[in-house]
């Protein structure tokens, strides 16, 4: 008998993935949390039933979320993480030379798991320029300032993530940058999303002097395109020269093609501009 794990990315698309065993099942106080090992894809980390990595792909998206905005930093100190309690993006920070990390992350419980069953993602925990913050983040960016960059490496905009979408909570943001800080948020795909991801790109022009989406593809997430939505209080990402910053190894992210990332397709543009 074959098992499958099946993500409605809508009520008529579903991804499915066959599945080798159940590592992990529980339910913290916030979201059921899934780990399972896959035929094709090795692990996978789902929040009530929703993909949020697997081991095969993860690489897409964290190296993305992270690299682009910080090194578009002309030279990011502080940074801030809300969300991203698997320690993908944490793994990727700690590339640079930022000298304090912080993360925010409501559900401990994701941090726990993580941290037992993907050690390749969460490996950055263990870097003592991180500190970890179990708390609401829409709250904590409210009380704590002083940050060069902040990604928000939320979950979808469904249960307690729903305010970290909002334009309230990207003013909030604003606020808790330094001069020339920059924000970057994931905003979902223009596949099934665009009306959010157009909502997202004007409430935050209306606040950053500079906002841009830059995309890339992620297999495993909804509709495989996904965007990003960078707010910046003083730096043009489009004019940022970054041949001369530090080089690190990647999988995905790739600095000769930087500038390209904010490049839109036609159809992209429309839904932003329209």
């Amino acid at each position: 008998m074959e098992l499958w794990f099946s993500e409605f990315q809508t009520k008529n698309v579903k991804i499915s993935f066959k599945i080798n065993n159940v590592l992990h099942s529980s339910k913290s106080k916030y979201q059921k949390i899934t780990v399972l090992e896959t035929e094709d894809y090795g692990r996978l980390l789902a929040l009530d039933d929703l993909v949020m990595l697997t081991t095969k792909d993860e690489f897409f998206y964290h190296e993305m979320i992270s690299h682009v905005p910080l090194l578009t930093h002309e030279n990011p100190s502080k940074v801030l993480v809300i969300g991203g309690g698997d320690g993908g993006t944490i793994r990727e920070i700690i590339k640079h030379p930022v000298k304090e990390i912080h993360l925010v992350e409501i559900d401990k419980e994701v941090i726990e798991t993580s941290k037992k069953y993907f050690p390749s993602v969460s490996s950055g925990f263990s870097d003592p320029r991180v500190k970890v913050f179990c708390e609401d983040g829409i709250e904590f960016v409210k009380n704590n300032k002083g940050y060069d960059v902040i990604i928000i490496d939320s979950t979808d905009p469904i249960g307690p993530a729903v305010g970290l979408f909002s334009r309230a909570f990207y003013n909030d943001a604003y606020n808790s940058l330094n001069e020339n800080g920059i924000m970057v948020a994931q905003t979902e795909s223009p596949i099934f999303c665009n009306q959010l991801i157009k909502r997202v790109y004007h409430d935050v022009s209306s606040i950053f002097a500079f906002t841009n989406l830059y995309t890339a593809v992620i297999p495993t997430y909804p509709g495989a395109y996904w965007t990003f939505t960078m707010g910046s209080k003083g730096i043009n990402p489009l004019e940022r020269e970054i041949s001369n910053t530090p080089a690190f190894k990647t999988k995905f992210y790739c600095r000769e093609l930087h500038k390209s990332y904010f490049i839109l397709p036609p159809f992209l543009k429309e839904i932003i501009y329209k």
